[in-house]
Order: structure tokens, then C-alpha cells, then sequence
């Protein structure tokens, strides 16, 4: 997996659609925000409906969004509630993730970290064959990982340091970085299904990069 490859096609992506990502992430954020503090007030019940509806399929809709990204698509506004016409397939991904997660953290911290990475691809799949059920969506994810979870967790740390921009900027910085990183995730996302099933992987056409792009 090359890090300076994905990102850089990540850049190439994002560009000229920071304003309507930005938009999503700003629907997305204040509705979640808003739907979970008013659930919030129904004692119990207000709080499962958020972690069952609202959540997992503003995830998913997060997903589906950097996907149709980097196959060279432009988001609409629209697509912020894409994947609420999947939300219990949402919902079952992610607390299956979440489950299996926190079991094997109980082993220690380490081999749940590992396991994160390992499920890390479980929503993708998902997001790609509505109603799949999420113990193929975490089987699959699983098989696709297999030898590529140390390098998803250096992808991951190598954004340490954009993230600390974006404290620095008091959240500005994330305008840009937050599509960055999650138009790099897809493309890792398709690097990995490649390996596997090369011939049904759409290929985004990205402008060359003749130049080496710091990361």
C-alpha cells in the first residue's frame, strides 16, 4: 500500500469540492448534534433510537459520500441522508464492530486495536451492497485486511500531524482535512478490493501526480 499514492490521488479528488463536502459535514454534524440532544431527553429509549437511526446512518452516508468521490462523482447536499435507506444494516455493522471491538480489547488493549483495523473496512462493503448483512460486511472487511493491518494503522498515524493542525486552528484546518482523509480512506478501501477482485473495481481517473506531494 503506498501512503504517498493514495493521498495524493486523495487531493486530486477533493479538489474544487471542498465547499460541498464541507456542506455535508456541516449537515451532517449540526443534525446529528441536534437529533441526539433532543433523543437525549427521553430517558433510554431517546438515546438507543440515536446509537440505531442517526449515527450509523450519517456514517454510512459519510462513506457512501468519499466513495461516489473518488470515482470522480460531485456530492450533493442530498446525499448527507444516503444512508438512512440502509440505517439498520448501518446500525447491526456498527455495533457488531463495536462489540467485537471491545471483547478483544478485554484481551488487552492491542489485539483490540489490531481487530479495529481488521473490521475497519466492514462499512465500505456495506455501503457497496445495500442490505448485506453485517457478518459478511465484517467477514469480508476481515479477508481484505488480512496483511495490510499494520499499514492501515501507519495510514492513520501519518495524519497525527494534520490533526494537530486542526486543534491548533481551532477546527478551521479540518475544512480541508477532514476530506482529505476520508477521500484517502476510500481510496485505501479500493486499493484493498482490488487485491482481491480486480475486475469488478472501479478505477477513478485521477490527474497524474508528476511530482512527489508531502504528505
Amino acid at each position: 500500500m503506498n501512503r504517498a499514492e493514495l493521498k495524493a490521488n486523495a487531493k486530486a479528488q477533493i479538489k474544487g469540492k471542498i465547499g460541498i463536502l464541507f456542506l455535508i459535514t456541516l449537515i451532517i454534524g449540526a443534525i446529528s448534534g441536534i437529533a441526539s440532544y433532543v433523543l437525549g431527553l427521553i430517558p433510554v429509549a431517546g438515546s438507543l433510537a440515536a446509537s440505531i437511526i442517526v449515527t450509523p446512518a450519517f456514517a454510512l452516508s459519510t462513506v457512501r459520500v468519499y466513495l461516489n468521490v473518488v470515482n470522480g462523482g460531485t456530492p450533493e447536499a442530498g446525499d448527507s441522508f444516503s444512508g438512512f435507506d440502509d440505517f439498520w444494516s448501518a446500525f447491526k455493522v456498527n455495533f457488531l464492530v463495536g462489540l467485537y471491538t471491545f471483547l478483544w480489547s478485554l484481551l488487552f488493549v492491542i489485539p483490540g486495536i489490531v481487530k479495529s483495523f481488521s473490521y475497519s473496512m466492514a462499512l465500505y462493503i456495506l455501503a457497496e451492497n445495500k442490505g448485506k448483512s453485517a457478518s459478511e460486511c465484517i467477514e469480508e472487511s476481515k479477508k481484505m485486511t488480512d496483511g495490510h493491518k499494520a499499514e492501515l494503522f501507519v495510514l492513520g498515524l501519518s495524519f497525527i500531524g494534520w490533526a494537530m493542525l486542526c486543534v491548533i486552528t481551532l477546527g478551521i484546518a479540518g475544512i480541508w482535512v477532514l476530506p482529505y482523509m476520508n477521500a484517502t480512506y476510500a481510496n485505501a478501501y479500493y486499493y484493498l478490493k482490488n487485491l482481491i477482485a480486480p475486475e469488478v473495481v472501479p478505477v477513478a481517473e485521477v490527474p497524474a501526480v508528476e511530482a512527489p506531494i508531502a504528505e
